[in-house]
This record gives structure tokens, sequence and C-alpha cells, in this order.
């Protein structure tokens, strides 16, 4: 069967795998929709720490069930449209012990670990599997990126008389601002990109900031009457987008942390204790985060198609990926069809 698979650093190209056979415990899913996400164009410019060549990308998963295994439970049947919770848990670690198997010390993603789900058929346990009942293979490959913004909120703590500001409107950013919002908290997205912001306004933002052209200080403390956003969402990952999460979240408030920044931040660490902050991290997603992102997309209002800037084939995935490394404030998210 066919793969696309990162060879080496700027290689991306076709190879042909075998197909695989399942065992008695797992699922032999039909791919139909994987998507490529910022991890796959940091694989492929050489820069994810994570990944030894050569890798099958793909994490971000809509299939449907081929074949199922002797001892799969009877709910998962031949048919069913699924996505995938891409990780591993080793049930040993300090995350697991507590019931955060999101954060396994030792977790291993599909697509950075380990190969991942660009190609035809891919097997995988049943209990990795989450039936995405009532929407079709190409939105079930929008769940894990939109889950991963969903779980910050849950670490967030967000309710609806909180200011949340969500820094960075990629797929994780609109998963976040999809997910405060429907948590009736008043929402703020801040980018550099005036059609990331208009898109987040779809997605439930009330207010935008352009932090390239406006005083970002002065915006948030006009939307805030002068408190500061209660709880801020840093979905960037840079040092300035860190230390801007710091100097303006409202005295009590929360920060919770999405983003990798590649270079060392230095804080005034003075605010940590005048302002008493709770810094949390936020890693991966939980089933019931997948499980809630259903819920919304089944929404007939929900304008999913927004967040897709193309849909390609898989011996398109070399240009495609290409044109991305070249100019990647322009692409939202490509889905690659099987």
């Amino acid at each position: 069967m066919k793969a696309v698979q990162i060879k080496s650093t700027h290689e991306i190209g076709l190879v042909n795998i075998q197909r695989p056979e399942i065992k008695d415990n797992e699922l032999l899913l039909k791919i139909g929709y994987v998507g490529f996400c910022g991890s796959d164009l940091n694989t492929y410019r050489g820069a994810n720490a994570m990944v030894e060549f050569p890798r099958i990308p793909g994490h971000e998963i809509g299939a449907t069930i081929s074949e199922v295994g002797s001892s799969v439970p009877s709910h998962l049947k031949v048919g069913m449209v699924v996505t995938v919770n891409p990780y591993t848990n080793c049930g040993k670690c300090s995350s697991c012990r507590n019931g955060r198997v999101n954060a396994c010390q030792d977790n291993q993603t599909l697509g950075v670990q380990r190969d991942g789900a660009m190609c035809e058929y891919i097997a995988i346990p049943w209990e990795k599997v989450i039936p995405a009942e009532g929407i079709g293979e190409m939105e079930s490959a929008l769940i894990e990126p939109m889950s991963v913004g969903f779980h910050a909120v849950s670490r967030g703590a967000v309710t609806d008389i909180d200011y949340v500001l969500v820094i960075g409107c990629g797929m994780i950013g609109i998963g976040a601002i999809v997910r405060a919002s429907m948590r009736g908290a008043n929402v703020i997205a801040m980018d550099l990109d005036d059609e990331k912001l208009e898109l987040a306004t779809h997605f439930g933002a009330r207010y935008t900031i352009n932090s390239k052209s406006e005083d970002v200080h002065t915006k948030l403390q006009e939307i805030t009457g002068g408190f500061g956003p209660d709880v801020i969402i840093e979905a960037v990952g840079s040092p300035i987008t860190y230390q801007t999460a710091i100097n303006e979240v409202a005295f009590t408030g929360r920060v919770v942390c999405i983003g990798y920044s590649k270079q060392d931040v230095t804080f005034q660490t003075k605010y940590f204790v005048q302002k008493e902050l709770d810094i949390r991290g936020s890693r991966n997603a939980m089933p019931s985060d997948f499980r809630a992102v259903i819920n919304y997309l089944r929404s007939a209002q929900t304008p999913y198609h927004k967040v897709i800037t193309s849909v390609i084939a898989p011996d398109e995935t070399a240009e495609a990926l290409a044109k991305w490394d070249a100019n990647p404030g322009k692409v939202f998210r490509i889905l690659v069809k099987f």
C-alpha cells in the first residue's frame, strides 16, 4: 500500500509499505483524510528533535473501520467513521498513576516518535479508536488538533465570568477559542495575521487584537475594564508571547501554556508572586476532550470548512510542504485524502 514518508530534511514522497495485519485487540482502519500539523512541518524542516528519519507522519485522522479483531468490543463495527487518540500511555509513570494519561512521561505520538497514519490503512488498538458518529471523515481529521485547544481550556478552568485571551489563532488556538466560547467566556483572539483573526470571530472570539499593529496592553485594558484577562492561553511558543501572557494576565489569573519555545524565556518572576498566578502546562488531550469536539462538530452551524486551506492527494505532498515551508503564515490546515 502507499504511504507518505518524510525521508530526511526537506525530502518527502510516496513509498510502498506492507498493509498491516491486525491482532485480536486491534482494528484495521481505512484512512480517509489525514491532516498535516505544525509538528509535521518542523519534521520536514529537520527541526523536530523527537523524530528520527525516515518517518511516516500523521496523527490527525479521519477513517472508517475496515476489519475488527476477535477480542474487540461489539460496539465497534465495520463501516463506522472514527478518529484516533494518537498518544500512548505506559500506565506506570506518575502522570498515568494520577489518571492524566495525556501527559504520560513515555508517550509516543503517531507520526512523531513512531510512524503515523499518512497511509492507506493502519492497525490501531481498539482502546485508541473513538467513534465519530454524526460527522464525516473530513471533519474527523480536525478532531485531534481542536481537542488540544479544548484541553487547554479545561486546564484553565474557564467559566462564564472570565475574560480569556488566546494568543495564536492556529488550529489549536481555534480549538481553545471554540471551547472557551462554549463555556460562556468573553474570548479575545490575538495574532499577527488579520485573516486568522477574522477566522477566529467565526469560531466565537468576541474581540480581536493584531499584536503587530495594535498596542496589546492598551487594548486588553480597554476590553477588560482595566483588570487584564482572567485566563491567558499561550498557543504560539515564542519568548515574546510567553512574556506577554505573564505581563498581561490579571492578578490571581491563570496562564495556560501549550506552545513550546525553542529559546530560553526570561520572565519578571515578581509577577508570579505579586499576582499569585496559576501557571499551568497543557499537553495533548484526554478522551473526554475528543468527545467534546465531536459534539461540537455535529452542530450544523460549525464552519469547519473555513479552517481547511487545501485538500491534496498523497502524491502532491512534496509540493504542498515546500509551499507551506516558504509561507507558513498563510496555511491553516492541509488535509491529505486517501
